[in-house]
């Protein structure tokens, strides 16, 4: 898709990057050719691992599977393995991901490049209100990318990138990266591929492109005092919190939430349910913000009549 004119948009940063990094994007801080890898300087002490994990039984009372609510970007060192975790990790019989190609540089940068990038573009400043346009200005210098490049990206790409500017983290420490590796000598099976979760943000409509757009600045501004908020609320599991990130910002707007949100989550549980009743156990490890809510994979899941517990982290 080309869009040719202020109305064209692009994504997130804290709220909205929050969301990013929990789970609507995952895939997209995988794109390492879009952005050096962001350091941050540690004052308080994560707190103990406990992220959203969960035991999937069926009415029998028959354990039939596993949920991980994972984060695709972390700092190097910090701890998020639980004794429940690494159990289920050896005990699961197949590993179900968001991407199963994820951590394949190549595979996600060629479907990011071949969708992204439309000739004949405005510059990125014209894109955005004016009065955004300073933050913006802020964001280009802090990223790894000329503004020659952002200019040729359509405008869901330009986001994309733009959203990784004081992202907490990196992609080669994801949980979901990790995972896959562990699952190496068994099969792991992907609900999306690169190209289609690069897709959805291709399709929007081009009033929603720009509200991402202007979304991704206006939560960069604002989440500078407290960048790690929901890294830190994932690693404890703090649900409340990891809910409202899915309702808030760029979240708010329904044909956004309903298309970066509702519509995988319906379709992943589609693609889930027969693999629970036809296949051994698995690990479900998909972006936290996937899970909570009354539109998570949780709900979805007990209202398929299965009994979902939350395991402690032991």
């Amino acid at each position: 898709m080309t869009y040719q004119s202020a109305s064209a948009a692009d994504l997130t940063c804290q709220s909205a990057r929050a969301v990013l990094a929990f789970a609507l994007v995952l895939l997209l801080l995988a794109i390492a050719a879009c952005s050096e890898e962001q350091k941050t300087d540690e004052v308080e002490p994560y707190p103990p691992p406990n992220p959203l994990f969960y035991e999937l039984a069926n009415a029998d009372g028959e354990v039939e599977g596993w949920l991980l609510g994972t984060i695709h970007a972390l700092p190097e060192g910090v701890s998020w393995r639980t004794a429940q975790i690494d159990r289920v990790v050896e005990e699961a019989d197949f590993l179900a991901v968001e991407v199963a190609s994820l951590g394949k540089g190549d595979t996600v940068r060629q479907a990011f490049l071949e969708l992204s990038q439309s000739p004949g573009l405005r510059p990125i400043e014209d894109r955005v209100a004016p009065d955004l346009r300073p933050d913006l200005d802020a964001m280009v210098a802090r990223l790894n990318t000329s503004r020659a490049i952002l200019r040729s990206s359509e405008d869901w790409a330009a986001a994309i990138m733009l959203a990784q500017v004081d992202a907490p983290g990196d992609p080669q420490y994801g949980v979901d990266r990790a995972l896959i590796a562990q699952f190496s000598d068994r099969e792991v099976i992907g609900f999306e591929t690169a190209r289609t979760q690069l897709g959805i943000f291709d399709q929007l409509a081009p009033q929603d492109q720009r509200e991402l757009l202007e979304g991704t600045v206006e939560d960069w501004a604002a989440s500078k005092a407290n960048p790690e908020r929901l890294l830190r609320a994932w690693l404890s599991g703090d649900e409340k919190t990891l809910e409202a990130a899915t309702i808030e910002g760029i979240m708010a707007d329904p044909e956004l939430r309903d298309a970066l949100l509702v519509q995988r989550n319906s379709s992943w549980m589609a693609q889930l349910a027969p693999k629970l009743n036809e296949m051994p156990r698995p690990l479900i490890a998909v972006g936290a913000a996937h899970l909570v809510g009354p539109d998570g994979l949780v709900t979805m899941l007990k209202a398929q009549g299965y009994t979902v517990r939350r395991l402690p982290a032991l």
